[in-house]
């Protein structure tokens, strides 16, 4: 027999100083408590939302991630069909700007999100990242060559500044079609998004989306091998089957999302694998545990949890009833450290996870499971073996506690990494 669920009367802010802090502590707590739990994911003046259940614990997310009637949008009749706009309009976010924060990829259902997915999918597909291996490559050894340059006299070199970051933004960028000239105003774009900086946010925004239809013009005129061009052809041969606003908020959404993540999660696993040098030894001595361990450090962050789904109709979760068109948020960083499906869930094992079963839920699962998984997941093999191999004697450079954090809801990652190369 299940009960109806009811808000609770202390609901968790997970934007809270506290939870951003401490989100390992906080979700073990909520974890082992009553499922499910209610919390706000928006308090205080950056965001303004409804109280919603929070899913914790790994079966009730996966259920959340993958059960076709949990929906990424609430029912048209819902008061809650504003909820994403609402979230920008606390921030007094400029109103025409408003439309173009949503990620159109993630926020569709049904036949929509089917028609935009497969207009990406082919440039992320396993064979085709696989053949960008060698450019990859090239890229991370440049990165390299100018840090060894800035750091042959013993100075320390920040390398999120220097590597974490320019990596994966160059590699997505060429693999979307963003021209060298425009790729310093994307730089700009993601920065503020990653800071949240508002001010920064709408100029930074505006420039993009004129250079995206600038890129879209000149594609048209002259085709490259990219996506940008493929989705302009696309459109020429049935032009209902993808408008310019929709390729602009493709864009937005596959450059946010193809490096923001990605650099957290290599620094933040530079950081993990050298305060665990055992595990570190193992890699070096068995490089092919490589492919391994970037997912085992995936599961460990740095995505916290990932947009609330609305469920169609009434659905048991967690042994109560959530009411259709109720707000779900699943918490994928606590479902990844749920002790009922890893053993010593806090702790790195780098071959703990297969390459065929990865089982961690930070990329998601179900229909909107992450295109870019299998270019993040690469990427960072690339970047971390090589980092590794040509500095084996990496080392801080400053004493741990001294390491500045970016702590804010749905990410924890490193300001910056300040490391000596020798």
């Amino acid at each position: 027999m299940t009960a109806t669920a009811k808000p609770s009367a202390k609901p968790v802010d997970l934007f809270s100083p506290e939870v951003v802090a401490d989100p390992f502590g906080w979700y073990a707590r909520l974890r082992e408590e009553p499922l499910p739990h209610t919390g706000t994911l928006n308090l205080g003046t950056m965001m303004g939302g409804p109280d919603m259940w929070l899913a914790t614990r790994y079966e009730d997310v996966l259920t959340v991630l993958t059960d076709p009637r949990f929906l990424t949008n609430p029912p048209a009749d819902s008061p809650l069909a504003d909820i994403r706009d609402g979230v920008f309009k606390a921030m007094n976010f400029p109103e025409d700007l408003i439309p173009w924060m949503a990620n159109k990829l993630n926020t569709a259902d049904g036949e929509d999100h089917t028609r935009l997915r497969k207009l990406v999918s082919y440039a992320l597909t396993a064979r085709r990242v696989n053949a960008l291996r060698p450019r990859v490559e090239k890229i991370t050894e440049d990165l390299f060559d100018r840090m060894a340059e800035q750091g042959k006299d013993g100075s320390p070199v920040d390398i999120v500044e220097e590597f974490c970051f320019p990596l994966p933004v160059t590699v997505i960028c060429e693999l979307v079609g963003i021209d060298e000239p425009d790729r310093a105003a994307w730089h700009a774009w993601g920065n503020a998004m990653a800071t949240m900086d508002g001010p920064k946010i709408p100029p930074a925004l505006r420039e993009c989306i004129a250079l995206s239809r600038e890129l879209m013009a000149r594609r048209r005129v002259e085709p490259k091998d990219d996506l940008v061009t493929a989705l302009v052809q696309a459109q020429a041969d049935d032009p209902g089957r993808v408008s310019d606003d929709e390729i602009v908020g493709i864009l937005f959404s596959l450059v946010t999302a193809g490096h923001q993540t990605t650099t957290y999660l290599i620094g933040n696993s530079v950081l993990f694998l050298l305060e665990q040098p055992e595990q570190l030894a193992r890699l070096k001595a068995e490089p092919a545990l490589w492919a391994q361990a970037v997912r085992e450090l995936q599961r460990l962050g740095p995505l916290q949890f990932t947009q609330a789904r609305f469920p169609s109709e009434d659905v048991e979760l967690g042994g109560v009833t959530i009411p259709r068109g109720t707000p779900v948020a699943p918490l994928l960083l606590a479902a990844n450290t749920d002790p009922r499906k890893f053993p010593e869930p806090d702790k790195l094992v780098v071959d703990r996870l297969s390459v065929a079963n990865e089982m961690h839920l930070s990329f998601g699962k179900g229909i909107h499971r992450c295109l870019g998984q299998h270019l993040a997941y690469q990427e960072a093999e690339v970047a971390l073996h090589g980092l590794f191999t040509r500095f084996p004697d990496l080392a801080l450079a400053v004493p741990r506690d001294e390491i500045p954090w970016i702590l804010r809801p749905a990410f924890t990652r490193t300001k910056t990494l300040p490391l000596k190369l020798a």
